[in-house]
């Protein structure tokens, strides 16, 4: 079968021929039929994340199971699935507590799979998945069943996009009606912390990026402004919000300087949540003075504070029944042998996400 692979940091992905192995215990194969293009993928092919290579790409996508291994009775035979990144453990310190996007078992960037390249070199798996291939095995409790109505493209996004963007604005946040809203960088989570805000009832909702391109985009995803990001952004922001600046503002880039211009953009008192992954090296400094006068609160999300074995049905459900439409997030369909393509769209921040077919 065959998969996208990143032989080094830098080095351009090639799609090549791969050898799964047969599913173990407690391990699903699923059949693969739509995965999106996250920017975290592009993070483990120039080497931000810092991952073992050779490393399958992808981690955001949605499948039919082909089959299961021993003592499996989450999922059957086909059954149609999304791909969880980040399956809690449900027994570490953060799971008992409530907080499984946080479990200690979970959040390496790479992983070993027991799969091989077609000479028997053994491959490493983006985030436990490896998902930008025609077929994965992973652990049981890294699939999510969802209804077979539900679009493969659809549920491919909700497994990392969609689930991050909204979970951020719901559970991390927690914005109300009439607050107002800055969400900076655009791609797939950063429309989607747009439509939710807008859908939470925030008033203005101020998207920015540095492309013009993406002003339609913004605007169909639910903003009422879109700002390019430059030096007038704070001033532009503060005249749309009587001069105080945002209630809540979203960096959804993961770099420093964008994350000092969401600090900025935000009022005293307000929040500003950091959903970007960014590189160790990148360092963010603040005034001590700044950061005690503003009263500002600085905090991350991770996965959008969701548990996604409750949290995504629910999102299913809602892309079914028409609350919540994604197709403003997808820019592009294509195929595999297009995803490194598609990577280097992403890299000149172009469109928002490629899903793709298989």
């Amino acid at each position: 079968m065959r998969a996208l692979v990143a032989r080094a940091a830098g080095a351009p992905p090639r799609v090549e021929e791969i050898v799964l192995p047969a599913p173990g215990p407690a391990q699903v194969r699923v059949a693969i039929r739509a995965a999106g293009v996250c920017h975290s993928d592009l993070s483990m092919v120039n080497g931000t994340l810092a991952p073992t290579y050779p490393l399958v790409l992808g981690h955001e996508a949605a499948g039919v199971v082909l089959a299961v291994g021993a003592e499996v009775d989450r999922v059957r035979v086909g059954d149609h699935v999304v791909l969880n990144w980040a399956p809690p453990c449900r027994q570490c310190w953060f799971c008992a507590r409530g907080e499984p996007w946080l479990c200690a078992a979970t959040g390496a960037p790479s992983l070993p799979s027991g799969s091989t390249d077609a000479d028997g070199t053994p491959l490493h798996v983006t985030l436990g998945l490896g998902a930008l291939a025609e077929e994965v095995v992973v652990a049981a409790n890294a699939v999510i069943p969802v209804p077979a109505e539900l679009p493969f493209e659809a549920a491919a996004l909700l497994g990392c996009a969609v689930l991050t963007g909204i979970g951020a604005v719901r559970r991390t946040a927690g914005v109300v009606p009439g607050e107002a809203v800055a969400v900076i960088g655009l791609g797939g989570v950063g429309l989607s912390v747009v439509a939710a805000a807008r859908a939470a009832g925030a008033d203005p909702v101020i998207a920015v990026d540095l492309s013009e391109a993406k002003r339609d985009l913004a605007i169909a995803a639910g903003a009422t402004d879109f700002l390019l990001s430059d030096d007038t952004l704070n001033r532009s922001v503060r005249t749309r919000t009587g001069g105080r600046g945002v209630d809540h503002s979203f960096e959804c880039v993961g770099r420093a300087a964008t994350i000092r211009l969401a600090w900025r953009a935000t009022r005293r008192g307000g929040q500003v949540t950091v959903v970007g992954m960014g590189g160790k090296d990148d360092v963010v400094e603040l005034g001590a003075l700044d950061i005690f006068h503003s009263a500002r609160i600085l905090r991350s999300s991770v996965y959008g504070s969701s548990d996604p074995d409750r949290d995504l049905p629910e999102l299913a459900r809602a892309v079914l029944d028409g609350s919540i439409a994604l197709g403003p997030l997808i820019s592009d369909r294509t195929t595999l042998d297009e995803a490194p393509a598609a990577l280097d769209r992403m890299a000149r921040g172009e469109g928002a996400r490629s899903v793709i077919l298989f």
